[in-house]
């Protein structure tokens, strides 16, 4: 497995965690669904969960909101065991799944009355009222849930998530097939909701990854293959070193910067304008900038370069 700033969790400190996964194995006959997977989530972050169809995401998904029976390992949501009490764990846990599980011929009002009958929640008609404002379904508040467009139909299924005021919010492709302000209406709820609670979002956009997640996991074939915060992850690409734009007012040649000991290659991407990469494990800014200085160069550009999550996830999961 290729490590990337794994955060191993400390089992012994269940607590401090609100989603703690520990060597889940699941299999579906001879297919393996998840190879012992384990990581752990904290309060207040959002967690873009990333792999190809098949990398058995929505597998796990489906595990740690007790839908479906792990074969081997264990899952804490909460500080719960999952599966030790189905209902008490059930209500730590939000889920909007990727099918948006909607009666169409109710009413908003109607179908959020009947989730907060479920939960057992006191004052529905007023928890109900919240998440109509939270959500910002008061427009349509008076129409059937069938004669929403997409993006308030995903308001609804966000809401029904939200009613109990879960600990836990899992969201299983939550903007597939948004149109542009409705992507940035429900990334920006996201955002809101996420403050106070541990948010993990499934997706195959990768601009979701970049602007609404704190730290990315990507599965591949049941196993995890990076985990660490986003801005971590898109500095990492497999057996490259560190790749900085460099460009000065005086005119310079490739083999002017390869002629540095940490320097791997060069790679000239406009006039006077160069892609260097490093031959080291540390940041070689400063060095660069040194040797400016040192030959009398003015500098115009000075700058790392970070992969796209595109990128990654394809030298990942290919």
């Amino acid at each position: 497995m290729l490590a990337l700033a794994i955060q191993k969790a400390n089992f012994r400190y269940i607590c401090s965690m609100s989603i703690l996964v520990e060597n889940i194995v699941k299999s579906y006959g001879a297919q393996l669904a998840l190879d012992g997977v384990s990581f752990s989530l904290v309060k207040g972050e959002i967690t873009g969960f990333l792999g190809p169809n098949g990398a058995g995401k929505s597998t796990l998904m489906k595990i740690l909101t007790g839908y479906l029976t792990p074969d081997s390992g264990k899952a804490y949501v909460d500080n719960l065991l999952v599966g030790s009490d189905k209902i008490d764990f059930r209500k730590k846990i939000g889920y909007l799944p990727e099918q948006n599980p909607l009666y169409y011929e109710m009413y908003i009002r109607e179908y959020l009355q009947m989730v907060a009958g479920i939960y057992r929640l006191e004052k529905p008609a007023e928890k109900v009222e919240e998440m109509i404002e939270m959500t910002g379904l008061a427009p349509e508040s008076g129409k059937k849930i069938g004669a929403l467009s997409k993006g308030y139909k995903q308001r609804v299924g966000l809401a029904q998530a939200l009613i109990h005021d879960p600990a836990v919010l899992i969201l299983d492709e939550p903007t597939t097939g948004l149109d542009p302000n409705q992507l940035e209406e429900i990334r920006s709820l996201v955002k809101k909701i996420s403050v106070d609670k541990t948010v993990l979002l499934s997706t195959h956009i990768m601009q979701e990854v970049e602007a609404l997640c704190d730290r990315v996991i990507i599965i591949n074939k049941g196993k995890i293959v990076a985990d660490g915060l986003a801005a971590d992850v898109k500095k990492w690409s497999k057996g490259q070193g560190q790749k900085v734009l460099f460009s000065t007012v005086e005119k310079i040649s490739p083999e002017f910067l390869l002629s540095f000991s940490f320097v791997e290659s060069v790679n000239q991407v406009a006039d006077n304008v160069f892609v260097v990469t490093s031959a080291v494990e540390t940041d070689i800014r400063s060095e660069l900038f040194k040797s400016a200085v040192k030959s009398n160069l003015t500098l115009i550009t000075l700058a790392e370069q970070t992969g796209s999550f595109e990128d990654i996830f394809r030298e990942l999961t290919k």
